[in-house]
């Protein structure tokens, strides 16, 4: 690993148990019985422990939604074409996608970075504060002839994620929410999901963009070649994501460690989040108790992924869009738990007599 990966790695602590204990008196004191808010409660103690504060704000809120192009949808793995990556990135920008309109709705600030489209984005001046060019490459290489792409490149992605966080955080960051776009990426995040849980590939490849029976067999049957080929050493996670992962997979797991290093909450989306927070996991285990599952994907793998880090989802809505809508969603789940904690008054504070 390198030193950015090593320093970011060493700087994530644990969370605040003792304030957690503070925040759960409060919660039990609230004019209401006992645990009778269920999931908010433990939302709201998770998220100040995580934050390190007795008084939590949300007020800042970031969805990245990382954009990249994969070689292997040259094996027919996706039922759309890889021009599909771009001319979204564009809908993003303008404002048009299920992500913006969820993003409006929660209050956050989306984040669109280009980690490796494969062609050369126009993007108009006033687009320009909502967009980052982290450009690694146009696109993977094809994992059935050999590794999706160097192990360097592999590293740098994960660095860009690092340095997405590094570079926003100054802006206002107090809660980050996960989002992905990249036509064929769910067949690199069932490679990356089977190799770093040990499933059978056949339980964690779904039919991402819609194939039918005979194409989610053939997705599954190059896969199978993927990792035939190139081997990708499990107890390696670089290896892994250079190997069979994606430019925008790898940023994620980046983005999970840099927002855990500096005490952020993350809210990852579905399967390609998933894939990213397995990598964040496995390079630092103690990133886990800084990841909100925001929701459970129609994506199969997605639930392998989320067993395997020990993740409960707060909603299951049979959501599979990627870009971040499920983080988008589950961010009013977490304001809502924290105006709980700030605003809910005490037995003694409403003068409400106690069981």
């Amino acid at each position: 690993m390198t030193d950015l990966l090593n320093k970011t790695i060493s700087a994530i602590e644990w969370l605040d148990y003792r304030l957690m204990e503070k925040i759960q008196k409060r919660l039990d004191n609230l004019t209401k019985p006992q645990g009778s808010l269920g999931r908010l409660e433990e939302l709201a103690k998770h998220i100040a422990g995580i934050i390190g504060k007795e008084k939590v704000s949300l007020k800042h809120k970031v969805i990245f939604t990382l954009a990249g192009d994969h070689g292997v949808t040259a094996e027919g793995v996706s039922a759309y074409p890889k021009e599909v990556t771009p001319q979204m990135v564009y809908n993003f920008l303008r404002g048009g996608a299920g992500i913006n309109v969820l993003a409006r709705q929660t209050g956050a600030r989306v984040v669109v970075v280009d980690m490796g489209v494969a062609s050369e984005l126009r993007i108009a001046d006033c687009q320009m504060r909502n967009f980052r060019d982290y450009k690694i490459n146009l696109g993977t290489d094809n994992f059935t002839k050999g590794p999706a792409m160097s192990r360097a490149d592999a590293v740098k992605s994960v660095e860009c994620g690092i340095k997405l966080v590094e570079d926003e955080y100054p802006k206002g960051m107090d809660i980050v929410g996960t989002g992905d776009m990249g036509i064929g990426n769910t067949t690199p995040s069932a490679a990356i999901t089977a190799v770093l849980t040990g499933q059978p590939i056949e339980t964690v490849t779904g039919r991402g963009t819609g194939l039918d029976d005979v194409g989610l067999s053939r997705k599954i049957a190059i896969i199978k070649k993927g990792l035939e080929i190139n081997k990708p050493n499990p107890k390696d996670v670089i290896d892994v994501l250079d190997k069979v992962g994606g430019y925008e997979i790898g940023g994620i797991a980046g983005l999970i460690l840099g927002a855990a290093a500096r005490r952020v909450p993350v809210v990852i989306d579905g399967f390609i989040s998933g894939a990213g927070a397995l990598m964040a996991t496995a390079m630092a285990p103690q990133v886990r108790d800084f990841i909100i599952a925001s929701h459970c994907s129609v994506e199969i793998g997605h639930k392998a992924a989320l067993f395997r880090m020990g993740l409960t989802p707060l909603l299951d809505l049979n959501l599979r869009l990627g870009e971040g809508t499920g983080a988008a969603l589950a961010m009013n789940l977490c304001e809502s738990a924290i105006r709980i904690l700030n605003e809910m008054a005490t037995f003694g504070e409403a003068g409400v007599s106690e069981k």
